[in-house]
């Protein structure tokens, strides 16, 4: 009976959690639904921070607002464009007020490892890739890394984006076309663009 409690906990959908939250101060459920997207929106701020710490502290005081605002959410509307969008903000908050955006991308171009083949040579061709990769992001802002780390991360539509960030669509069309602009440009320069730069990436 235990094990098919715990499993109906874990099934329960993300309006029924917020509606536990918001009823009955149900701090099971927030932990379920920090269990349900800590990996997702932490690469995120990862992504656009380039700092773990940051990250880390932005997941949390994600949480922390989720929590406060429970009331005010519409368990009607799916909950992850929230989330996103607050990700997203705190992380320009954090990096207006504590750290300037072009410190090195470490974290992120972690993310872009060698894949499974371990030949010498492709390794040091992934290296290679992972530098140019890491320097590129370097030179965007965050607003274009986080258009970047959504949809190519997270799988979001242009359009998922924009209501996202709360911008219009062409906005984010825009800086998409600049990152990938930018990107291509590198890729050329260190004369390694024959293969795609991100899994699903290609130009």
């Amino acid at each position: 009976m235990a094990i098919a409690d715990d499993q109906l906990q874990s099934e329960r959908s993300d309006a029924v959690l917020l509606e536990a939250i918001t009823a009955n101060n149900d701090m099971l459920a927030l932990q379920q639904l920090f269990d349900r997207y800590r990996q997702q929106l932490f690469q995120t701020a990862l992504g656009i921070t380039r700092d773990q710490q940051l990250a880390e502290e932005v997941l949390q005081d994600c949480f922390y607002r989720l929590y406060r605002h429970a009331t005010k959410l519409d368990g009607s509307i799916p909950l992850a464009p929230w989330l996103y969008r607050v990700t997203v903000n705190l992380c320009y908050s954090r990096i207006k007020r504590q750290r300037p955006w072009y410190e090195p991308f470490h974290q992120l171009a972690e993310r872009l490892k060698a894949s499974s083949r371990s030949a010498p040579d492709v390794v040091a061709e992934r290296r290679e890739m992972q530098d140019v990769v890491r320097q590129t992001l370097e030179r965007l802002s965050p607003q274009h890394r986080a258009v970047l780390v959504l949809h190519y991360f997270h799988d979001y539509s242009l359009t998922e984006i924009a209501e996202i960030l709360e911008c219009p669509e062409g906005t984010i069309k825009s800086r998409l076309f600049y990152a990938r602009k930018i990107l291509k440009e590198q890729l050329y320069q260190a004369a390694i663009e024959g293969e795609p730069l991100i899994d699903g990436i290609s130009f």
